[in-house]
């Protein structure tokens, strides 16, 4: 165990003993550092003002993502690599060819948010060095700009990607020595102090077990794209916590299923939900921002317990189970029965997800929605996963479950039994659209009425016949990345 938190920052190493659990990288690139380059706008992982680029060591070598540093904890950056927009000058001090490509192309008006898109645009044209504008659509999803309407930016985008040059950028050219420098520093349990707040850095899974026998009501932190938010707008105090994000990031993949790490991102788990599930592909292309996928993870999405968290509805559907550990025991659930009621899941103190398992089931008709007010980037007001299994004609199976129609993640029982046993037809799907009312009771918020819930549930029966009977209506749009 050792008391000192160590990253790079730009082409600095930092060592800080005093940390607090709440924190913020943001906070500390802008008052520490006086990197004022990366700006506050919403606080809240929605805006992209505060975009940098985090380096992490994986199994296939060092990656650089776009994430939100308002909402990242400072604890949460151990043996990783911090690039602001400060770092993008070469040595002469000129500019890197996307900002010039901003320039030429006219794609900065009041200027606020143009740090965080070059720096998302950053992390593209190194991922993604052939991006089309499907793709920079994407990766713009987490970065609001009120001025240009993006089709300037986009062009930017488009004309940097062209223009090439990643060979000779210095995150590539210096790869190898920087990821060295970051292996020394992932070794043992981090414990840090601050102001009476504790933050513990896990050294691996077996630790984290340790960590969290020996402090079972510690707050456990993966992407904190939730729990950045208690700190940020509610002022909450998280201490204990116990970041997670480096850990359980193991992914099995066989004829029969997918196992997950529960550190797993989003973005992670994006290339083999596209392999394997591609009918729900998309419907992860809807959670959050680009830099809210790079942090979140599935895992901690289920353990948080919202009723409106977008994987369990999917998950429940595809009849996943999770693998709960405490200490050495662990234990198998079906997804669906590890929520018990609003704020109250199957989970012990102490105890934590450890793997999701998502059966594969090549055969079954399978979709995702959500409902938000926003097409990006936005909370949702009704989630919902289905999986229907036809035979000769005839529903054998369905699965079907909704997020925010109720205090928990839930299956719509009375729809399921109107389906099954039922033709595939439009009548089965309408006599569904009807029974689904008698399975929910909504809460009416500032997200939605109760009865536009209900509305729009019913309303989903009737759009996913519409998409099986007749795969080439356009009854959405759809993401066309990489393609």
């Amino acid at each position: 165990m050792k008391p000192e938190l160590s990253f790079l920052l730009n082409d600095q190493e930092v060592k800080l003993t005093e940390v607090g659990a709440s924190d913020t990288l943001l906070d500390y690139l802008r008052v520490a550092r006086r990197l004022t380059g990366t700006k506050e706008g919403c606080a809240e992982g929605d805006c992209g003002a505060c975009t940098v680029l985090l380096g992490r060591l994986t199994e296939s070598g060092l990656i650089y993502e776009p994430i939100n540093a308002c909402i990242r904890f400072l604890a949460s950056c151990h043996a990783c690599h911090i690039v602001t927009v400060e770092h993008l000058s070469g040595p002469d001090g000129g500019l890197h060819p996307i900002q010039k490509a901003m320039v030429q192309h006219h794609g900065s008006q009041c200027g606020f948010c143009t740090p965080g898109i070059v720096m998302s645009l950053y992390g593209l044209w190194m991922s993604n060095p052939q991006a089309g504008a499907s793709d920079i659509e994407v990766a713009l999803q987490g970065n609001l700009c009120r001025c240009t309407g993006y089709e300037p930016i986009v062009k930017a985008a488009l004309a940097a990607g062209a223009e090439g040059g990643q060979a000779q950028d210095a995150l590539t050219v210096e790869r190898e020595s920087v990821a060295a420098r970051l292996q020394q520093m992932r070794q043992g349990r981090v414990e840090l102090t601050k102001g009476g707040e504790r933050a513990i850095i896990p050294a691996d899974v077996d630790d984290l077990a340790a960590v969290l026998e020996e402090n079972p009501k510690a707050i456990i932190v993966a992407g904190a794209t939730d729990v950045g938010l208690w700190v940020t707008k509610f002022l909450r105090d998280i201490s204990p916590a116990v970041f997670i994000g480096h850990l359980m990031k193991d992914v099995t993949v066989t004829d029969g299923e997918i196992r997950l790490g529960a550190g797993v991102t989003y973005s992670e788990a994006a290339p083999l939900i596209r392999q394997h599930i591609p009918a729900v592909h998309d419907y992860l292309l809807r959670i959050g921002g680009w830099q809210v996928r790079n942090m979140g993870t599935i895992g901690a999405n289920i353990a948080n317990g919202s009723p409106i968290g977008d994987t369990p509805p999917l998950l429940i559907a595809l009849g996943a189970r999770i693998v709960l550990r405490k200490g050495e025991t662990r234990r198998d659930v079906a997804l669906e029965d590890f929520f018990i009621e609003y704020g109250k899941q199957d989970r012990a103190p102490g105890e934590f997800v450890e793997e999701v398992i998502i059966p594969l089931q090549p055969e079954a008709k399978l979709a995702a929605y959500k409902i938000s007010k926003r097409r990006d980037s936005d909370i949702t007001s009704v989630a919902a996963g289905f999986h229907v299994t036809v035979e000769n004609g005839m529903i054998t199976d369905a699965r079907i479950a909704f997020g925010g129609m109720a205090g928990i993640p839930k299956r719509a029982a009375q729809a399921e039994a109107a389906l099954i046993g039922q033709p595939f037809a439009a009548p089965a799907f309408e006599a569904a659209a009807m029974a689904v009312a008698q399975d929910f009771e909504p809460l009416s918020d500032w997200r939605a009425s109760a009865d536009y819930r209900r509305a729009v549930a019913g309303n989903l029966f009737r759009r996913f016949w519409l998409e099986q009977s007749e795969p080439d209506l356009p009854v959405r749009l759809k993401y066309a990345v990489g393609e």
